[in-house]
């Protein structure tokens, strides 16, 4: 596991400071607190719509059958079962995670005969990911990459094992632009999220981290900013219900 520096440097798990080369340990125990519950507290907190957002997304990425597809920080693998019927039986879509809790509350969706064999488990570290340079078409990182300690190291990962011409997509949390709703949405968030967090999960910090950490990450414009500064090309974003989700497009450049 990476930790890109000295025991000194801090990084931060939500609000929380914590040693940098430790933040991979509290996130992987938040991970395995709420690996069971995980799909249905999703459903449960967006009222589904979660859903909507990763069709969309995969959708976006114009997937064509027989690509070969990555997707970090796949956890329980909703994007990773949308892929697979886009790239079919003559394609090969990768789920990569660090957390095996996490891929094994979602294997038994993805191991079934409409799906053939074209999904494959991988765990790994996505700032260290586990493939040779430009082997994949796409890569997808869906709700995960503010959890690594180091995101512009999982993009440098990702644009590494992109092959030349190859689409990045990245589906994340960020906050809304109505005034008004961004209130509604901050006591949701920090006021009931944990309250039910506690409740189905029996974790309240479980879930107050959750909203901690988007409030955390780069808006929409940084996060541009920081895709074309790891090299990619034909940066663009959409904001998703209100700005609640935000899907970021790229292309891997380069021969």
């Amino acid at each position: 596991m990476n930790d890109n520096g000295n025991s000194r440097e801090m990084a931060h798990f939500g609000y929380r400071k914590v040693p940098a080369h430790e933040k991979v340990h509290w996130v992987l125990r938040h991970f395995d607190t709420v690996a069971g519950k995980y799909d249905l507290m999703n459903t449960i907190l967006s009222l589904g719509i979660h859903l909507v957002w990763k069709r969309t997304a995969v959708k976006k990425m114009g997937l064509k059958p027989g690509d070969r597809v990555i997707d970090v920080c796949g956890g329980t693998g909703d994007l990773s079962v949308l892929a697979a019927r886009d790239v079919g039986p003559s394609g090969r879509v990768v789920l990569y995670d660090i957390n095996r809790s996490m891929i094994q509350a979602g294997a038994h969706r993805m191991i079934r005969p409409s799906l053939g064999d074209c999904i494959s488990f991988v765990q790994g570290d996505a700032e260290e990911i586990s493939f040779s340079e430009r082997c994949f078409d796409a890569a997808m990182v869906g709700f995960g990459i503010r959890n690594l300690t180091y995101p512009e190291k999982g993009f440098q990962e990702i644009y590494r094992v992109l092959k030349p011409g190859g689409k990045l997509m990245c589906l994340e949390f960020s906050r809304p632009i109505s005034p008004l709703f961004r209130r509604v949405y901050d006591w949701y968030s920090f006021s009931v999220m944990p309250w039910l967090g506690e409740l189905i999960v029996g974790s309240r910090l479980a879930y107050t981290y959750l909203p901690e950490s988007i409030r955390m990450f780069l808006l929409p414009e940084a996060l541009c900013s920081l895709l074309e500064r790891v090299g990619f090309t034909q940066v663009a974003f959409r904001r998703l219900t209100n700005g609640i989700a935000v899907l970021h497009l790229g292309v891997r450049g380069g021969t």
